[in-house]
């Protein structure tokens, strides 16, 4: 379902949803090395700048995961509880990691919910309301602000991430599921 490979450009991941696994490829000799078991249905999978941590979504698990790359294994899971939203509507898809390191974005499917993570601590920071639906999500280049893909509500919502707080939906058409942002 996803993939990604590490900046340092050593590894590249992809999740399968079925076998909830994390396959690890050597990309200098194209062989699969490992697997990492996390929780059901991994969707998406973000490094950290320095290639040193991985984090992945569990989508029906409702989990993060995140991963130390020389190891391969899990350091920390990250379970999400929203006052007022059925534990079976919070499914994480799209992750996204501010450039200094500080903050973890978490889409949260139809929980309709962006987590914001202290990425450091892991610690929950805040729940932020954005449209329905939220699949994935894309910083601007000085991480100024966030933009969700929210598929069932048709639009975009933009995050001011110093105030931590949604500031506009700019409607974009029918079942948006993720985006980019152009230099």
């Amino acid at each position: 379902e996803g993939m990604a490979v590490s900046p340092d450009g050593k590894w590249a991941i992809n999740t399968s949803e079925t076998t909830n696994m994390l396959h690890w490829i050597d990309t200098k000799t194209y062989e699969l090395v490992d697997n990492t078991l996390v929780d059901q249905r991994p969707r998406h999978v973000e490094f950290t700048d320095d290639s040193k941590l991985v984090w992945t979504s569990s989508e029906i698990g409702g989990t993060v995961s995140i991963v130390d790359v020389p190891t391969r294994k899990i350091i920390k899971k990250l379970s999400f509880k929203i006052p007022g939203i059925a534990p079976d509507k919070i499914q994480p898809v799209g992750i996204k990691l501010t450039s200094d390191g500080k903050y973890a974005f978490v889409a949260l499917g139809p929980a309709n919910h962006v987590a914001v993570v202290d990425a450091k601590t892991y610690e929950i920071l805040d729940y932020l309301l954005v449209g329905r639906r939220v699949w994935h999500m894309e910083l601007t280049a000085d991480d100024r602000f966030a933009y969700t893909s929210n598929g069932v509500s048709g639009d975009v919502s933009v995050i001011d991430v110093e105030k931590m707080q949604v500031i506009k939906s700019i409607k974009v058409g029918r079942y948006p599921w993720g985006l980019a942002i152009l230099p």
